[in-house]
């Protein structure tokens, strides 16, 4: 079974079939950096990047584009209540947002272009869209004329002009010649950031930044556009009609993620019910929070809860437990091992993360059994599967990626451990099991667990 995508605009499954063989391109609208990010902000990044591993498994040159807004209506407002500049705002987010990629063990997209770099191409968009007759200036602004558009039109949100509401995008909508045509260049405004255009001084409107930035990169028409389900309207269709209108192909199937709630409510800060993510990777390691938000189809809804966190937690420790002990006696994993079917085909299948997470655990309680008879064949082959499998997942515990996280005192606790360890194993030889009790006792008050195995004492930080 080839793959197959769930396409927001066709609404139906459809087997991926790239504009160019062999390579496929993505387009993430990436973060808007008003504020630091929370964990809906992030499942986003994770969901995306576990469809760029898959794609690259699967044989693809990819190319991922993820962009930032680093200048928005948001933005300023912040810029304007703290009382610093904008760029300010946008850059402290922007890198607070890269930490957070980084953390929950997101690979650098191949371009992250900010939408201020990027005025030159959306100046040339209005040009082209004005020249066709899509769009118009009105006193220094540029709107989209979505009448001349009415037939395509909402056509991604399933929306009819006639019902749509006006476009919340500008102070005056006298300027406008439908309440309903959007903004692509605002004019300038006192205290707010201006770049220079054939119709006055003022910057972008939101959506005319992604579709400069996703055509300069990815050329005027690629494979995948991806984002939130929050965003399909206005925003992605408000990208596809001026993309479209100024005759590109543009994106050839979307891709819309679940949101994150808590109860009824959408994550959001003014709700404060943020779960920033400094804060969540001190509730669990950064590796169980990736499992947790990519567990769940990525079209799913996922109700926040604690109980929730921690049961991902230790359903990960599960697997990595099985890995640890499975490398102490297997040392030369096959990187090339094939991968297990029934994984394969659920990640085919739409991305179908749950079904290859339960494919992940099967093998793990398979390798487990192995490892109790000693049939080293089998915990070789098992284990193999089970790091192939979590490489894609960009959950591999013996990965560079996790394993290297603490690792700045790991060789210090390791002298320390092991001296505590040579003491207990001589007051074990000598029979005095009360110091060596006591001796690992004084471990786990530290934060070290010690087990002893068939193969030898082996240590690990205390969950």
């Amino acid at each position: 079974m080839s793959l197959r995508l769930y396409d927001t605009s066709t609404r139906a499954i459809r087997e991926f079939v790239p504009v160019e063989a062999g390579r496929a391109s993505i387009y993430l609208c990436g973060a808007t950096v008003q504020a630091p990010p929370h964990i809906g902000h992030i499942r986003s990044g994770v969901n995306f990047d576990v469809l760029r591993r898959w794609m690259t498994r699967s044989g693809y040159d990819v190319t991922f584009c993820r962009n930032v807004t680093d200048i928005d209506d948001k933005i300023i407002r912040v810029s304007a209540a703290e009382g610093v500049p904008w760029f300010v705002v946008a850059e402290r987010n922007q890198r607070a947002f890269t930490w957070a990629y980084d953390t929950l063990g997101c690979l650098p997209p191949t371009v992250e272009p900010r939408a201020t770099g990027h005025v030159p191409e959306m100046i040339t968009l209005m040009e082209r869209l004005i020249e066709r007759g899509h769009a118009y200036a009105s006193g220094g602004d540029v709107y989209f004329d979505t009448v001349s558009y009415a037939s395509r039109y909402g056509s991604l949100s399933n929306q009819k002009l006639d019902n749509m509401r006006p476009a919340a995008d500008c102070d005056d909508d006298l300027l406008k010649r439908d309440p309903r045509d959007f903004a692509l260049w605002k004019s300038e405004k006192p205290g707010e950031p201006t770049w220079p255009t054939p119709w006055g001084p003022g910057r972008p409107g939101w959506h005319l930044e992604c579709s400069a930035m996703a055509t300069k990169y990815l050329g005027p028409t690629f494979d995948i556009h991806g984002g939130g389900i929050d965003l399909i309207f206005p925003h992605h269709e408000n990208e596809i009609a001026q993309s479209q209108a100024a005759g590109d192909g543009f994106a050839r199937y979307w891709m819309h993620n679940g949101m994150l709630k808590i109860g009824a409510e959408k994550m959001s800060k003014s709700l404060g019910n943020s779960l920033l993510i400094p804060d969540m990777v001190q509730k669990v390691r950064p590796v169980e929070l990736r499992y947790y938000l990519a567990v769940p189809h990525y079209r799913s809804s996922i109700d926040y809860s604690e109980e929730a966190l921690q049961e991902a937690a230790a359903a990960y420790q599960r697997i990595e437990g099985f890995v640890t002990r499975a490398a102490e006696v297997i040392h030369d994993v096959d990187a090339d091992a094939p991968l297990p079917q029934a994984f394969v085909d659920a990640l085919d299948d739409d991305l179908g993360t749950p079904q290859a997470l339960a494919v992940v655990h099967e093998v793990v309680r398979e390798g487990n059994v192995a490892l109790s008879r000693g049939d080293k064949e089998a915990v070789a082959r098992l284990l193999a599967e089970t790091q192939n499998m979590l490489d894609v997942l960009g959950l591999d515990p013996r990965s560079a990626q996790w394993r290297s996280a603490g690792s700045d005192l790991r060789p210090a606790v390791d002298a320390l451990v092991a001296v505590a360890l040579e003491q207990r194993k001589a007051a074990r030889a000598r029979k005095d099991y009360a110091a060596a009790d006591a001796i690992r006792d004084q471990l786990t008050a530290a934060g070290i667990t010690v087990e002893d195995t068939p193969h030898g004492v082996r240590w690990e930080l205390s969950r």
